[in-house]
């Protein structure tokens, strides 16, 4: 089941330079890498309104949703903030060079919260295996960046 998980989350991150690439263009008919974000995110929640109907979901009552803490609300904001940058950093990074150093933000921050078992994540300490992979990483934005 883990090689299963793992497709899936490759495949996932296969899809990313395309959506940032598609995104970028986007920018470039509209004009301004927030309204192409507004778009962006405007379909994805068209697409996402259907999902309950198809897979027959319903959601939580009020007592539910007011037990949520105030900065799980704040998943959005970080999703505009990584769909406009990478809309903005494209066209003057490339998607090699734009992938890389994301890979390379989400592994630090992912080491950190892993570290600290903060949002869900369960404990794996950093480790000397664990710093050398990161640094690996980083050793591979580095050698994309170089033209």
């Amino acid at each position: 089941m883990l090689w299963f998980f793992l497709l899936i989350a490759f495949l996932a991150g296969f899809v990313f330079p395309f959506q940032t690439g598609i995104n970028a263009q986007l920018r470039q008919w509209i004009g301004h890498p927030l309204l192409a974000a507004l778009i962006s995110f405007s379909v994805g929640t068209l697409v996402l309104s259907v999902c309950p109907t198809v897979f027959g979901l319903s959601f939580p009552g009020w007592p539910a949703i007011k037990l949520i803490p105030w900065w799980a609300w704040t998943g959005g904001v970080l999703g505009v903030v990584s769909v406009v940058s990478s809309i903005v950093l494209a066209p003057r990074l490339g998607a090699a060079a734009l992938i890389a150093t994301i890979v390379a933000g989400q592994m630090m921050a992912s080491m950190l919260l892993d570290h600290l078992g903060l949002l869900g994540f369960r404990f794996h300490p950093i480790t000397a295996w664990r710093l050398v992979g990161a640094g690996m990483v980083i050793g591979g934005v580095w050698l994309i960046q170089r033209n």
